[in-house]
């Protein structure tokens, strides 16, 4: 199984909305997973890089918010064994990849997490994204860590559906036209599994280059989808559309029970 989530902003963690709330009744749904692994835009490296602390910190990879947001601690163990699986599977792919024994949980891990599983007691690591990773390989990269499905990981793609920081307009409860058109055109292919249409959205799908001036929110849902497999079709938790053009809506990809 795996998911993708959209993170929006940091005050996500503060200002849960529709998303929130409908993330925490599906942690309540799921099988507890043995670990969570996920993808994040907030951790690009060259090559990849798997982090395997027993303890990961809290980072606050962000400026300018509220203090309380720097109070926050997400707390959950990490899984040193199952971050190592994921390593072997990566070389064994293909990929050039790494251990990191002193990397902790960035925002677009953490906050959506706590949401999840809020008692923080479900282990995550990260992996990172490269920096060179496109639309294709971001979905070969899934590909590559689905079998830690059979380990019982969760597979987590954390992104934003919508991600022009430009246009943000804090606090306006408005959507954006645009926004809505790129969020339909995308909701539509996950949910008839067209995985090949989802590969080319960013060339493909309505206001693309507006929805995304670049591409690294938009990826994690490619690693989300490979991780499904082919023409798997993903279950749609509706978030709306935060700050007038951050669309806030989850996948679920192989629905549980």
């Amino acid at each position: 199984m795996s998911l993708f989530v959209s993170h929006g902003a940091p005050t996500f963690a503060l200002e849960p909305g529709l998303a929130g709330p409908a993330l925490t009744e599906l942690g309540k749904r799921l099988t507890r997973p043995a670990a969570v692994l996920v993808v994040s835009p907030h951790w690009m490296t060259e090559e990849i890089r798997v982090g395997v602390s027993e303890t990961p910190e809290t980072i606050h990879d962000f400026r300018g918010f509220p203090p309380e947001l720097y109070n926050l601690d997400y707390p959950a163990p990490g899984h040193p064994k199952l971050a190592r699986t994921a390593l072997a599977l990566l070389e064994a792919g293909g990929w050039k990849a790494s251990a990191d024994e002193t990397r902790g949980l960035d925002h677009g891990a953490w906050v959506p997490m706590m949401h999840l599983f809020p008692d923080h007691s479900v282990p995550v690591f990260q992996v990172s994204m490269p920096t060179d990773l496109g639309p294709a390989s971001a979905w070969r990269l899934g590909q590559t860590l689905q079998p830690l499905e059979h380990d019982g990981v969760l597979i987590i793609g954390s992104g934003s559906l919508t991600h022009n920081l430009y246009e943000v307009r804090w606090g306006d409860p408005n959507a954006s036209g645009y926004a809505r058109e790129f969020t339909d055109w995308v909701r539509a292919k996950v949910q008839d599994g067209d995985h090949q249409q989802l590969i080319a959205a960013l060339e493909e799908a309505p206001h693309a280059k507006r929805a995304h001036p670049t591409t690294e929110h938009f990826l994690p849902l490619l690693v989300a989808a490979g991780a499904a497999g082919e023409q798997q079709p993903g279950g749609l938790i509706d978030g709306g559309i935060e700050h007038g053009v951050l669309a806030m809506d989850a996948f679920v990809f192989q629905h549980p029970a």
